[in-house]
């Protein structure tokens, strides 16, 4: 009688540490993850500032970064990304079109202000006749660079081309002569030494430690349609934990953050 009480004793001791082992995954499984792919700053600065908020409330988010404007929509598209941040709308309509991507914006976040710079010339009215000018070499950038120019009188486009202007094709009017030089986002602060002038995105112009306020010569007024969003699949748009992500940043917390550290450089867009 002692040895079946044994036995049976054993059996459920065994049965007590599977039960106990087989709760394990079940409490991994409760943790949500986020896989979002981010410009260095100030996306990843934004989206980090969130992170043990959002750790408290169950989700786990994994920052990815990226230098260019093209990888992180192909990823989120090919389930790479769970979400990402880096771009604004003009910018993810066009190229999602191009690229027939099924992605949708989850929410806007913040205004990075497009300026020129110009390490030769401490005013616009100092830049010569004939001078070369660096901008963004996609569509949409490229367009948004030469609507700050007709902006401020130097030249003038094709009516209504808005910004998918081309510098080869739809500037009819250019009293200034100006060439311009078409180069990827990421290399138009490195650019400011070899040409006259720049127009460089916000993100870059940060990496490059350049402020739109303070540096800028010319610099994109408050009405700015280009404000930058977080992208995540279609379809996912209402999951919770997008939900919780997109609370998280467009918080008081970071609209203070943004306030107090980037001098205008970035605007809250909510």
């Amino acid at each position: 009688m002692k040895k079946l009480l044994s036995i049976v004793l054993v059996v459920v001791l065994s049965l007590s540490v599977l039960v106990g082992c087989s709760k394990k995954p079940a409490e991994v499984a409760d943790v949500e993850k986020i896989k979002i792919g981010v410009s260095p700053d100030p996306h990843a600065k934004l989206v980090s500032l969130v992170v043990d908020d959002l750790k408290k409330e169950g989700i786990e988010v994994e920052i990815v970064e990226f230098t260019d404007y093209i990888t992180p929509n192909l990823s989120l598209n090919d389930g790479d990304l769970d979400a990402n941040f880096f771009q604004h709308e003009p910018y993810f309509n066009d190229f999602k079109a191009k690229e027939k991507l099924d992605l949708t914006v989850l929410g806007k976040i913040h205004v990075e202000p497009m300026a020129f710079y110009s390490s030769k010339y401490k005013s616009i009215d100092e830049v010569p006749n004939g001078a070369t000018i660096a901008i963004p070499n996609d569509t949409v950038n490229g367009g948004r660079a030469l609507l700050l120019l007709e902006a401020n009188g130097l030249i003038e486009l094709k009516e209504g081309i808005g910004y998918e202007a081309n510098e080869k094709t739809d500037i009819i009017s250019n009293t200034k002569d100006l060439k311009f030089q078409a180069l990827e986002a990421a290399f138009l602060p490195s650019s400011l030494d070899s040409v006259d002038g720049a127009i460089i995105n916000g993100n870059y112009a940060l990496e490059g430690g350049l402020n739109p306020v303070k540096d800028g010569l010319l610099i994109e007024d408050g009405e700015s349609p280009y404000a930058n969003l977080i992208a995540v699949r279609t379809g996912e748009e209402s999951q919770d934990k997008f939900n919780k992500l997109l609370k998280a940043l467009q918080s008081e917390k970071v609209k203070k953050y943004i306030e107090d550290n980037y001098d205008g450089a970035v605007v809250p867009a909510f």
